[in-house]
């Protein structure tokens, strides 16, 4: 396809778009041959359909130009629509229209429409980038530590010096339960972290949960009592700026002349 060729398929494409969002189920057909009273017509893009027994038709002429379409280009539009009958005539073009083609187009109601993709003058007045700002706060645990129950552990283990064994606990985080006395659960190590205050002016805490009625199992002495668990941790930001081009989204500019209207169609 040629350049005028691609730009007859784009006005179809969004003329399509546009009876759409107005809820008409309506085929838009590209290069059609028409016939007329007098003589058949070649239409760039037409459509028709019936709405209470009325029949309504639309042709398209498309002006792919670098310069302003001219009053003759207008008045030779106006007589081909004038001969199918009953039709809507619609010229689009890329650039613009001269202003004695504006004024014949809108005393013989044809709509005059710039019809491209979007430029940098066009948004003039709008919001075309956005600026985002997004900070991460990263929470690492360096440290956990489980404090027993000294009390307990001298009582149920009197013969065990706590200070002078090993006593291991294994498990992931979300494995790792402190239960009550009648083996319930109460928590898990990973609600814990999740549960942590988040302060981020400092590079080290440590936080305590502490347990009236805590147990957690051992590899080595079972279920033992604890008093409390401290997590020591760390955080950190990360900041990001993102910019958003609302242009990347924008495949076409919609510009009634007549009414001044302007309409970006969304990719």
């Amino acid at each position: 396809m040629n350049r005028n060729t691609d730009y007859e398929t784009f006005a179809r494409d969004i003329y399509q778009e546009l009876l759409a969002q107005d809820g008409l189920t309506v085929k838009v057909l590209h290069n059609q041959v028409i016939q007329g009273k007098a003589a058949k017509h070649q239409i760039d893009v037409f459509w028709e359909f019936d709405f209470a027994g009325v029949k309504h038709k639309v042709a398209i002429e498309c002006k792919n130009y670098s310069n302003n379409v001219s009053i003759g280009k207008v008045r030779d539009f106006k007589s081909i629509i004038e001969d199918i009958g009953n039709t809507n005539g619609i010229i689009v073009t890329t650039k613009g229209f001269q202003s004695g083609a504006i004024e014949f187009a809108e005393h013989h109601e044809i709509q005059l429409i710039i019809l491209r993709e979007p430029l940098e003058s066009d948004w003039k007045g709008k919001i075309r980038y956005l600026d985002t700002t997004i900070e991460v706060h990263d929470l690492s645990i360096t440290n956990t530590f489980v404090k027993l129950d000294l009390v307990w552990f001298k009582e149920n283990f009197p013969d065990i010096d706590p200070k002078s064994v090993n006593i291991s606990f294994t498990g992931l985080n979300n494995e790792m339960y402190i239960v009550d006395e009648l083996g319930n659960e109460i928590t898990n190590f990973l609600e814990l972290e999740n549960n942590l205050r988040e302060v981020f002016d400092s590079d080290d805490f440590t936080h305590f949960f502490p347990f009236s009625n805590g147990y957690m199992n051992t590899d080595d002495y079972g279920a033992i009592k604890i008093e409390r668990i401290e997590l020591t941790y760390e955080t950190s930001k990360t900041r990001s700026k993102h910019i958003f081009d609302r242009q990347l989204f924008i495949k076409a500019l919609v510009h009634d002349i007549k009414t001044g209207k302007k309409q970006f169609i969304k990719k």
